[in-house]
C-alpha cells in the first residue's frame, strides 16, 4: 500500500491528470453522481465552480429535493427564475447585495454567527451529502489550495460525504491554513476558466464622510477588520497617513493592495500572527488574485479561525468596523429586516464581540443616516417588526454616520439616546427626541431642546501642545457633554466661578446647561478643550460666543479649569473663536470683564483686535472689531 501511494504522488504538478486518472471526470460525469433529496454546498463567492454549478443547473429538470448550502454565491445563478424552486431549495447563510428582495423569496435564510457554521457541518447538525468546490492544480506533493475561498468552504469539504473538485490553474495559491490534499477529493473536474471577479459597490460621497469619522477613530498600530461594503472599503482610502497597521478580516478586496506597498500595512504591532495579513476569502479583481499568489505575507485560513470571537478579543488594538441597516434609540444593531433591507449576520457579532473584549479594542458600527431616497431614517425608536439584532446595545462602542460620531460604551439610555440623536438626519431628531421622551429614554425636561440637537462640523477639530508637552484637543460642544460640564464647573474654585458668572452660584440651572450644550454652531458656538481619560475624556475648558444679530457681534466667555489656567488654554481658544466666527460672517466680539479678571484681561488684549472699552462698576465693557 505504501508503494502504491508513493508511486501515486509521483511526477510534478503539470502531469496532476496523470497522477489521479482515475479521479479525472467531466463537469457533467461528476455532478451525474448527485441523487435527488441530497443536501449541496456550493464553494463562496468568487471561488465558486462555475463549471460546477452550470452542469448541476443544467440538471434542473432531473432533480428534486435539492437543498443548496451556501455562504455567499455570485452573480445569482441560483436566484434566475421561480422555476428553479420547484427543485432546488436555497438555504444561504448570508444575503449579499446581489441578491434582491423577490430573489431573497425564493429561498431560506439561516441567521448564524459565520463562526459557528463549521460546527455544524463537524457535529453532523447539518449533514453535508455533497460539497462542490473549486480549488488549484495539486502540487507535486498532492495538495491543492483552496485559493480565493478558504472561509466554511474548508470545513464543508472535510466533512461532506462526496467532494467534487473543479481544478483550474488560474486560482492563485494562498498560504495559510488554505489546503486540502488530492487525496481527499473524491472526484477531479479539470475546467480552466477566469477566476470571477467582484463588482464591489463605490463609496458615495456620504460613505466617504463616514469613513472619515471612522478613520479618526483607528490609532496607529491597530489591526482592523473590514468588509467590502461602500462604508469599510472607503475607510481604507483615508487610512494613508497612518503606520504599522494590521490586518485580520474575513475578507479582503483589492484596496489593501495600494496600504501594503505604501508601508501602511506592515502587522508588525500585531500580538497573533504578526507580520501577517489574515483573511478567510478574497473577492476582487485579477490585480488582487495576481497579487496573493503565493504571497507570503497573507494567510488565509477557515472562518472556524478568522472569525472565533474568543481569538479575535486576544489580538490587541483590534477595531471591527461593520455595517448596520437601522439602529434603535438604545444601541441594538439591525442587520437584516423586512422593512430596512436584507444583509445577514455574517461575521458582524462575531468580530463586534470580540473587538469589544480586546484589550484597547473599538468596535465601530457605521449606517447612512437615511434610505429610500432620505425619507427614511435609519435611526429609530424601536427596529422594525422582523428585525434580527445583529449586535445588543451593550456590544458596540461607536455608532457613526455622515453627521458624526456617537459613542455608546458605558453610556446611560439616555446619554446614548441623546448621542444617536444627534448623529441622525437633521429631519428626523425633533421626532426621534419625543419619541424619546415617549419612551422614557430621556427626561421630560429635554422637551424644550426639540429642535436645537446638532453636531459640530468636524473640520473644527484641533489641538494645541502646552509648554509642558501636554496635547490638548478642541472641539465643538457635543449634545452628550451635558454630564462633563456639570463636573467642569463642579471642578472649579469659587474666584474662577465668580469671575466667569459674576456671582457666587453652587449650581448651574438646567436652563443654562441646556443653553450651554444646545447651540447651532453658527449664531452660537462653543469649543471645548479636552485631555483623554480612561472613561473617554474630560472637559477642562470652554470658549463660548453668542451673536446678537442686531449688532452682528457676538458676546465671548471662558471657562478654565484652575490647574490648567496660566498655560495659554485662554488665548488659544479666543484666537481660534475669532477664526470661527470670521468665517461665520461676524464682525466681532463683546464682552464682559470683571476690573479683578488680570488673566482675562491679558487674553483680551493678546487678540490682536481693535478693541474698545469701557468701565462701569468695576466691570470693563469690551467691543473687539475684527480686521
Amino acid at each position: 500500500m505504501i508503494e502504491s501511494d508513493r508511486e501515486f504522488d509521483q511526477g510534478g504538478p503539470g502531469d496532476w491528470p496523470t497522477r489521479y486518472q482515475s479521479m479525472v471526470v467531466s463537469a457533467g460525469e461528476a455532478v451525474a453522481r448527485i441523487r435527488p433529496g441530497q443536501r449541496v454546498f456550493i464553494g463562496t463567492g468568487c471561488g465558486q465552480p462555475q463549471a460546477l454549478v452550470e452542469a448541476l443547473l443544467a440538471r434542473v429538470g432531473e432533480l428534486d429535493d435539492i437543498e443548496i448550502v451556501h455562504l455567499l454565491t455570485l452573480g445569482g445563478q441560483l436566484y434566475r427564475h421561480r422555476e428553479l424552486a420547484k427543485h432546488f431549495h436555497i438555504n444561504s447563510f448570508f444575503i449579499a447585495e446581489n441578491v434582491d428582495d423577490m430573489q431573497a423569496r425564493l429561498g431560506d435564510y439561516t441567521p448564524i454567527f459565520l463562526s459557528d457554521i463549521p460546527r455544524l457541518f463537524h457535529s453532523g447538525q447539518l449533514p453535508l451529502d455533497v460539497a462542490l468546490i473549486q480549488v488549484t492544480e495539486p502540487n507535486e506533493y498532492g495538495m491543492c489550495s483552496l485559493g480565493v475561498s478558504v472561509d466554511i468552504t474548508k470545513s464543508a469539504a472535510e466533512n461532506a460525504g462526496l467532494v467534487i473538485a473543479q481544478i483550474n490553474p488560474r486560482m492563485p495559491w494562498t498560504l495559510g491554513d488554505s489546503m486540502l490534499s488530492a487525496h481527499d477529493i473524491d472526484v477531479l473536474v479539470p475546467a480552466e476558466s477566469p477566476i470571477l471577479e467582484a463588482e464591489l459597490p463605490e463609496p458615495t460621497d456620504v460613505s466617504h464622510q463616514i469613513a472619515e469619522y471612522i478613520a479618526a477613530l483607528i490609532p496607529n498600530g491597530s489591526t482592523v477588520e473590514v468588509g467590502i461594503r461602500r462604508i469599510p472599503m472607503a475607510v481604507l482610502e483615508f487610512l494613508k497617513d497612518k503606520h504599522d497597521l494590521g490586518i485580520h478580516t474575513e475578507v479582503l478586496s483589492d484596496a489593501v493592495i495600494d496600504l501594503v506597498e505604501s508601508g501602511v500595512i506592515t502587522g508588525i504591532r500585531k500580538n497573533i500572527d504578526r507580520g501577517k495579513i489574515v483573511a478567510s476569502m478574497c473577492m476582487g479583481t485579477q490585480r488582487l488574485y495576481d497579487y496573493i499568489d503565493h504571497n507570503s505575507a497573507f494567510a488565509f485560513r477557515p472562518a472556524e479561525y478568522v472569525s472565533d470571537p474568543y481569538l479575535i478579543s486576544r489580538q490587541d488594538n483590534m477595531v471591527a468596523i461593520s455595517v448596520a441597516l437601522e439602529l434603535d434609540l438604545t444601541g441594538q444593531i439591525c442587520a437584516h429586516s423586512p422593512q430596512a433591507g436584507f444583509m445577514g449576520m455574517g461575521s458582524h457579532m462575531d468580530f463586534t464581540h470580540g473587538a469589544s473584549r480586546s484589550s484597547g479594542g473599538k468596535s465601530i458600527v457605521a449606517l447612512e443616516a437615511t434610505r429610500s431616497d432620505g425619507t427614511i431614517s435609519r435611526i429609530v425608536p424601536q427596529l422594525s417588526r422582523g428585525a434580527e439584532v445583529a449586535a445588543t446595545c451593550s456590544e458596540v462602542h461607536y455608532v457613526a454616520t455622515e453627521f458624526g460620531v456617537a459613542y455608546l460604551h458605558g453610556k446611560s439610555l439616555q446619554e446614548r439616546a441623546l448621542a444617536l440623536i444627534s448623529i441622525a438626519h437633521p429631519n428626523f431628531r425633533a421626532e426621534l427626541l419625543k419619541a424619546a421622551i415617549e419612551n422614557k429614554y430621556v427626561s421630560s425636561d429635554l422637551a424644550s431642546v426639540e429642535g436645537k440637537i446638532f453636531v459640530g462640523p468636524l473640520e473644527l477639530k484641533t489641538s494645541l501642545v502646552t509648554e509642558d508637552a501636554t496635547q490638548i484637543y478642541f472641539r465643538p460642544m457635543h449634545p452628550t457633554d451635558e454630564k462633563r460640564m456639570r463636573g467642569l464647573f463642579h471642578s472649579l474654585t469659587k474666584e474662577t466661578i465668580y469671575y466667569r458668572f459674576m456671582s457666587n452660584i453652587t449650581r448651574i440651572p438646567q436652563k443654562q446647561v441646556q443653553d450651554f450644550v444646545y447651540i447651532d454652531y453658527r449664531s452660537d458656538m462653543a469649543i471645548v478643550g479636552t485631555i483623554p481619560e480612561a472613561h473617554g475624556e474630560d472637559i477642562i475648558a470652554i470658549g463660548r460666543y453668542y451673536l446678537n444679530p442686531r449688532t452682528n457681534l457676538a458676546e465671548v466667555a471662558f471657562i478654565v479649569r484652575d490647574q490648567w489656567q496660566n498655560q495659554g488654554i485662554g488665548t488659544f481658544l479666543l484666537k481660534y473663536l475669532i477664526t470661527i466666527a470670521k468665517r461665520n460672517g461676524i464682525a466681532g466680539f463683546t464682552a464682559e470683564v470683571l476690573r479683578d479678571n488680570k488673566a482675562m484681561l491679558a487674553v483680551l488684549a493678546k487678540s490682536g483686535c481693535e478693541i474698545r472699552s469701557r468701565m462701569e462698576d468695576r466691570v470693563y465693557s469690551f467691543e473687539l472689531h475684527f480686521a
